[in-house]
């Protein structure tokens, strides 16, 4: 059984147009901090990803942020964090993040949340870790993304045993509790 104590949340600096979104990101920080589950984020103050943080610590709960050096201006390094930690570039944000995080839930976002997402579905269907990863599909934000791997299986292109592991919450309320119940079976 593992035990998840921080979850690194994927999402964008961006607060997207609908607003639901951001009523999201708010109940997720507050369902983490509740749950006593720390947070490890992209330490930016703006969009989903400063909204999640910060209802975190509105409930009392932990936050870890990991910024690189040249986004700190441009992504309002979120300095009420606990701990703000600042790197030379992505691939050490990545890696500290996995790193402080024992499951991942990705919320809507850009271009950089989908990289995240994939990069840790990937190492999950190469075996180089077994930790939860969570897709937050807000609204069928993620619908065309699941919709993708679907045509990937169906063709061939994920071959058996190598299947892309990962569990889909429609609602915020059922995210923690599902990350949960997959650390008790691992």
């Amino acid at each position: 059984m593992a035990i998840i104590r921080n979850v690194c949340v994927y999402c964008g600096a961006s607060a997207g147009h609908d607003p639901v979104f951001g009523e999201a990101a708010d109940a997720l920080g507050r369902e983490l901090a509740r749950a006593g589950l720390g947070l490890a984020f992209g330490g930016g103050g703006d969009g989903l990803m400063g909204r999640v943080a910060r209802a975190v610590l509105d409930e009392g709960g932990r936050v870890t942020g990991i910024i690189p050096k040249f986004l700190i201006k441009q992504e309002h390094a979120l300095l009420a964090a606990q701990d703000l930690t600042v790197v030379d570039d992505m691939h050490q944000r990545k890696q500290m993040m996995f790193e402080r995080a024992d499951a991942f839930i990705a919320l809507p976002g850009g271009v950089g949340t989908l990289e995240e997402l994939v990069e840790q579905l990937t190492w999950v269907q190469l075996q180089r870790h077994q930790k939860p990863v969570l897709i937050a599909d807000i609204a069928g934000f993620w619908r065309p993304l699941l919709a993708l791997f679907a045509h990937m299986r169906n063709l061939g292109f994920v071959r058996d045993g190598f299947e892309v592991r990962y569990l889909v919450a429609e609602k915020i309320g059922d995210a923690v509790p599902m990350l949960l119940a997959a650390a008790q079976r691992s």
